[in-house]
């Protein structure tokens, strides 16, 4: 019952963060960033459960449906917004916290050097502009917004902002 809730939860609030967004059902039925947040609770959970083949194929279809790649052993908060989703990447061991929010073109990648965690740790409330690249294993603070296009190789302390490439603060 509690995926429901937090599903339901996620509909609600692209709703509220999404100005073309008319209504929760409108959300369910017609948002891609929606829809691959019910694949990955279902690929998440198989891969938890070591069924790392179902959970890639699952994770894989999901991306041919949505456009979105999301790794089945990505760990996502309560809330995520994906906006205009197409090309996004999310990897293996990337994390995200609660209320953030990820436009269309984003990666949250590796850089080839790291062997165990490899991918990028987001804090809560977090904004990455389309186009951007956070790469690594870093942590992006809470409240942290990063620019369209900015390359971000290093972490970012909470409530600041980043643009450019490589990444630089323009507000703390």
């Amino acid at each position: 019952m509690r995926t429901f809730f937090e599903l339901y939860e996620d509909a609600k609030n692209i709703c509220r963060k999404d100005p073309a967004a008319t209504n929760v059902l409108s959300v369910i039925l017609l948002y891609p960033g929606f829809h691959v947040l019910i694949f990955h609770k279902i690929a998440h959970f198989l891969y938890k459960i070591h069924l790392f083949f179902i959970a890639r194929m699952i994770s894989q279809f999901a991306r041919f449906i949505t456009g979105i790649e999301i790794h089945p052993g990505a760990k996502i908060g309560r809330r995520l917004f994906i906006d205009h989703g197409m090309g996004i990447v999310i990897g293996e061991t990337a994390i995200i916290g609660d209320d953030c929010t990820i436009y269309h073109q984003v990666t949250l990648g590796g850089t080839g050097k790291e062997k165990k965690k490899r991918h990028p740790t987001i804090k809560n409330n977090v904004m990455i502009g389309c186009g951007s690249r956070v790469l690594g294993n870093i942590t992006i603070g809470n409240n942290v917004k990063i620019g369209a296009n900015a390359v971000v190789l290093k972490n970012v302390e909470s409530d600041t902002t980043v643009v450019g490439i490589p990444a630089y603060i323009v507000k703390s």
